[in-house]
């Protein structure tokens, strides 16, 4: 076995099914709502019990938030047919505690309820390292990448990143035989960018692409960090190849930071700007990598102790759902509120509110479009 190398893999074995088909449904419904994102979804389930609940109450929440429309939310028969859309082409939706959701997403504030997967689906339960870097990579950098990334399949780690050009592509085509796993900016129907279908295709036969936007959704550029959150954060570490100072990739560098994983890079020339990311990096702290072993050495020891977060939001977690707060204690929450990303636990000690109230209220704001929640906690006005 290769030094730093994890375990044999498992054998494929059955999804641990935790919802009924009629919770997958409304979990898919609830989910693709407008204003509902993973952070939503997880206190929405958490206040009313379950998904049917929490879709009852949604009109009724965002009109207290001020907003005269209710949110666009899917009907049944648009979630079904994205299932079987879905099932079309091969793939599932797994959800947020299922055995084949990978634990290190799990952990994460914002990791999405639900998983579309298409290919090898064990992959998802094997440790995994992630690479990035240059779509305009150097003819040295993709070669360093593809090397890197058979080394780490030999050591029996699958390579995880984002279908993209240059070291993407790279990275993804040399660890084929061994493992690797695609993520999507877009949903699984609009693969991107068009060039890279074949390499695409080839992930989803002999790998596993994995997406949390709905089937048929055309990635925008906004889109982009949002999958780099779900690269870095399916990893236990990420390796940076080749990136320019304002590259995508040191924008999957931060994440994974803010995430707990460890942060690699590979130096480059000073006088190459596909370096000036990389070289910067290292100047911060990353770890320097030129062979396998300078990432192995390091995640080895990490595997087996992912942080265990999230809950698995099957069973009701309250039943019966929360009264709605008085004016007044909507009013003192309100003006507690700023554009400022303000601590959830700031708003609860100053209004004096109890945390089911302040939670309604910040419920009630951001399903009306007024709220936005930057990050594990905090709150602001939009």
């Amino acid at each position: 076995m290769a030094r730093g190398a994890p375990p044999s893999p498992p054998p494929p074995e059955p999804g641990r099914d935790l919802l009924t088909p009629e919770q997958r449904l409304d979990w898919l419904r609830l989910i693709r709502t407008e204003n509902v994102g993973p952070r939503t979804f997880r206190v929405l389930i958490n206040q009313y019990g379950g998904a049917a609940a929490a879709l009852e109450a949604l009109p009724s929440l965002a009109r207290r938030g001020g907003r005269l429309v209710p949110p666009r939310m899917p009907s049944k028969a648009e979630a079904e047919a994205e299932m079987a859309g879905l099932a079309r082409i091969g793939a599932r939706l797994v959800a947020l505690g299922e055995a084949d959701y990978p634990a290190t997403l799990r952990a994460l504030d914002d990791a999405p309820p639900l998983l579309a997967v298409r290919g090898r689906t064990q992959l998802l339960r094997l440790p995994k390292v992630a690479m990035v870097g240059a779509r305009n990579a150097s003819a040295a950098g993709r070669s360093f990448a593809a090397r890197l990334a058979r080394d780490l399949g030999a050591a029996g780690w699958v390579v995880v990143s984002g279908l993209a050009r240059g070291i993407d592509a790279a990275a993804h085509e040399a660890s084929l035989d061994q493992g690797t796993i695609g993520v999507f900016a877009g949903g699984l129907t609009r693969p991107y960018p068009p060039e890279n279908l074949t390499l695409i295709e080839a992930v989803a036969e002999r790998g596993v692409l994995v997406s949390e936007m709905p089937l048929a959704w055309e990635p925008r550029a906004r889109d982009f960090p949002r999958r780099n959150r779900l690269v870095s954060g399916l990893a236990l570490g990420v390796v940076v190849v080749e990136a320019a100072e304002r590259s995508g990739s040191l924008i999957t560098a931060r994440l994974a930071g803010e995430q707990g994983r460890e942060v690699f890079a590979v130096p480059g020339s000073p006088l190459d700007p596909r370096a000036g990311g990389t070289n910067r990096l290292l100047k911060q702290g990353a770890t320097l990598v030129t062979e396998v072993a300078d990432v192995t050495s390091v995640l080895a020891p990490m595997i087996g102790r992912e942080p265990d977060g999230g809950h698995d939001l099957a069973a009701p977690a309250q039943p019966t759902p929360p009264p709605a707060p008085g004016d007044d204690v909507r009013a003192r929450i309100l003006e507690l509120l700023s554009p400022v990303p303000t601590a959830i636990d700031e708003l609860i000690r100053l209004s004096g509110a109890s945390a089911a109230e302040v939670q309604i209220v910040l419920l009630e704001l951001e399903l009306a479009g007024r709220l936005d929640r930057p990050g594990t906690g905090r709150v602001a006005l939009r």
